[in-house]
C-alpha cells in the first residue's frame, strides 16, 4: 500500500487549506441562510383554513427551495386563540393566523364583517372585504403587522340544543361568544355570554357550559358539533374572516426574491381559500343533516329578527368608528 508523504508542499497545502475553509464557509452560509418560521393557528388540521395554511407553507417552501420552511401549529397548540395577535406582534412568533373580529375590542375595523347582516353571501363578503382591505392593511402596519391575506368561513348559522321559533326561546340561556358581535348579540336576545373558542366547544356543550352558538356549517363538522346539538338555523348571520399576518420586522429580514415568493403563495392560497369557503358550504350542511341534525335552511322568522338586531348593530358600529368606517360601508353599499 502506498503511503502519502507526510508533508506536502507548500503551496498545495495552502490550496487544499483555503478549500477546507472555503467548504466550512459554505456550510455555515447554507445553515445560516435557512429561516424557519413558526405558524400558529387555534383551528384543526382537518378545517379548511388551516388546510388553506398548509398549501400556503409548501409553496413558500417549494418557491424558496427550502430557504423558507413554516411550520404550521394548528389546534391552539402553541398560543391560544385570542393569544395569536399578540404574539406575532410581539415577535414570540413570526407568523400567525386568527380570526379579524376577535380583536373587535382593540378598533371597530377589526369586528366589520360580524356586523349581523351587513354582509350575508360571499358575493357581498367579497366586496366587502375589498372596500375595507386599504384600512385594514393601515391598522395592521401601525401594529407592525403585515396582511398576507383574508379567507372567510362559510355563513354564520344558529346552533341549539333545544328546538326554537323566536328569539325569545334563547332568553336565559348560555350563549358562546367568540368575538364582541356574538357576545352583544347574546346581550340582546337576553342570553348569558360565554367566551369559549373553538377547540374548547365540544366541551363546554358536553358539560352544559353553552347551550346555544353562531357558528358556520364547516364547524359544525369538523368539530363534530352534531354530537352535542341538534338543530341548525341557516340564518346567513355575517361571514367572519382569518387573516394570515406577519410581523413586519420578520419579513422585512427576508431578501427581495424569498419575499415575493411569499407574497405569490399568500395570494394562491387566499384564491384557494375563498374558493374552496364557498364550495364546501353546501357540503357541510348537507353533512349536518346526515349526522342527524335537523336542519332548517329559510329561518325567515330568525332571519327578520336578527336583521332588526344587526340594523341596531350597524348603527353602533358606525358610531365607534368613525368617519372612516362610514366611509368604508358607503363605499361598500354603493
Amino acid at each position: 500500500m502506498k503511503h502519502l508523504p507526510r508533508s506536502l508542499p507548500p503551496s498545495l497545502a495552502r490550496l487544499l487549506a483555503a478549500a477546507a475553509i472555503s467548504a466550512l464557509a459554505g456550510f455555515a452560509a447554507s445553515a445560516s441562510a435557512q429561516t424557519r418560521w413558526d405558524l400558529p393557528s387555534a383551528y384543526g388540521a382537518n378545517t379548511f383554513q388551516v388546510q388553506t395554511l398548509k398549501s400556503f407553507a409548501d409553496d413558500v417552501d417549494k418557491a424558496t427551495a427550502g430557504k423558507l420552511k413554516i411550520t404550521l401549529h394548528p389546534n391552539a397548540s402553541l398560543f391560544k386563540a385570542n393569544e395569536i395577535k399578540r404574539a406575532v406582534q410581539t415577535a414570540q412568533t413570526p407568523i400567525g393566523e386568527f380570526i379579524l373580529s376577535s380583536a373587535g375590542n382593540e378598533n371597530p375595523l377589526f369586528g366589520l364583517d360580524a356586523v349581523p347582516f351587513l354582509a350575508t353571501s360571499y358575493t357581498e363578503a367579497r366586496k366587502l372585504s375589498e372596500v375595507s382591505r386599504p384600512a385594514l392593511e393601515k391598522l395592521l402596519a401601525s401594529q407592525g403587522l403585515k396582511l398576507l391575506y383574508t379567507v372567510p368561513w362559510p355563513p354564520q348559522g344558529l346552533y341549539t340544543a333545544k328546538p326554537i321559533k323566536t328569539l325569545a326561546d334563547l332568553k336565559g340561556t348560555k350563549m358562546r361568544a367568540y368575538n364582541p358581535a356574538t357576545a352583544r348579540i347574546a346581550e340582546l336576545v337576553g342570553a348569558a355570554p360565554v367566551t369559549i373558542q373553538l377547540a374548547e366547544l365540544p366541551a363546554a356543550l358536553a358539560t352544559g357550559a353553552v347551550n346555544n352558538f353562531l357558528t358556520s356549517s364547516a364547524s359544525g363538522v369538523d368539530s363534530k358539533l352534531y354530537e352535542h346539538v341538534k338543530h341548525f338555523y341557516d340564518v346567513n348571520a355575517w361571514l367572519p374572516r382569518n387573516a394570515l399576518v406577519v410581523n413586519q420586522k420578520a419579513f422585512d429580514a427576508l431578501d427581495k426574491a424569498t419575499q415575493d415568493a411569499v407574497l405569490k403563495a399568500a395570494a394562491a392560497a387566499e384564491r384557494q381559500g375563498w374558493a374552496t369557503s364557498e364550495q364546501k358550504d353546501g357540503e357541510y350542511i348537507k353533512e349536518l343533516s346526515a349526522r342527524g341534525m335537523a336542519v332548517d335552511l329559510s329561518s325567515d322568522g330568525l332571519k327578520r329578527e336578527l336583521k332588526a338586531i344587526g340594523d341596531r348593530m350597524t348603527a353602533e358600529w358606525l358610531a365607534t368608528a368613525g368617519d372612516e368606517g362610514r366611509a368604508i360601508v358607503d363605499a361598500y353599499r354603493r
